[in-house]
């Protein structure tokens, strides 16, 4: 079961990639690194969950919050450039 939930995390991630290379918007771009992002978190839980050990899930929380805070700043940046 645990590798199907990590072929299902490289997809995304693949399909983030092409869409963070391809996109044309920058929108486009902040949600497939949104989507990596968020690929990331869950391949962190996903080998906590596996082996036990829950010493990154602390990692785990500062990523979002990095995440979050990267994210309303790119938008706030996106709306004053109108």
């Amino acid at each position: 079961m645990i590798v199907i939930a990590y072929a299902g995390l490289v997809f995304a991630a693949m399909a983030a990639i092409y869409r963070l290379v391809f996109g044309p918007t920058i929108a486009d771009r902040i949600i497939a690194l949104d989507l990596l992002l968020v690929s990331l978190m869950t391949a962190i839980v996903v080998d906590a969950v596996e082996t036990g050990d829950t010493a990154l899930l602390n990692v785990l929380v500062v990523i979002a919050i990095i995440g979050f805070t990267a994210t309303v700043a790119v938008a706030r940046f996106m709306e004053r450039s109108r």
